[in-house]
C-alpha cells in the first residue's frame, strides 16, 4: 500500500481520508497547531483508524513544503469566510440579533 492510497482527492484543496468526510487539514491542525497526539485525535474523530492519523502525519511530513501552503490556504479561507460572516451575517442570525436588541430596549 502506497501512503497516499490513505486519501481521496476530491480537489487540490480538498483532500480528505479516504472512506470518511474528515479533511487532512482537520488532523493535521490538531497535531500542528493544538499540539494533540495521534491518539487523542483518533479518539476525537471516532471515523478514524489511528493508522489513518498516522498516514496523514507522515504524508505532511513527506510533503511538508506542499502542505504548509494547503494549511496556510485553508486557514486563510476560514478567516476570510468568517470575516464575511461577520459582515454578512445569514438572514436567521440577523432575525435573532434583532429581537435580541429589541428584547434588550423593552428591558432597559
Amino acid at each position: 500500500m502506497h501512503i497516499e492510497d490513505y486519501f481521496d482527492y476530491c480537489s487540490p484543496n480538498d483532500i480528505r481520508l479516504k472512506g470518511t468526510r474528515v479533511g487532512i487539514e482537520t488532523i493535521l491542525y490538531a497535531y500542528l497547531y493544538r499540539h494533540q497526539s495521534p491518539e487523542s485525535i483518533a479518539r476525537k474523530y471516532r471515523t478514524l483508524q489511528l493508522e489513518q492519523v498516522y498516514a496523514t502525519i507522515l504524508f505532511y511530513l513527506h510533503n511538508k513544503s506542499e502542505m504548509d501552503v494547503y494549511l496556510e490556504e485553508w486557514i486563510r479561507f476560514g478567516q476570510q469566510m468568517r470575516n464575511e460572516q461577520r459582515r454578512n451575517p445569514p438572514a436567521v442570525l440577523q432575525k435573532l440579533l434583532c429581537g435580541k436588541q429589541q428584547e434588550s430596549n423593552v428591558s432597559g
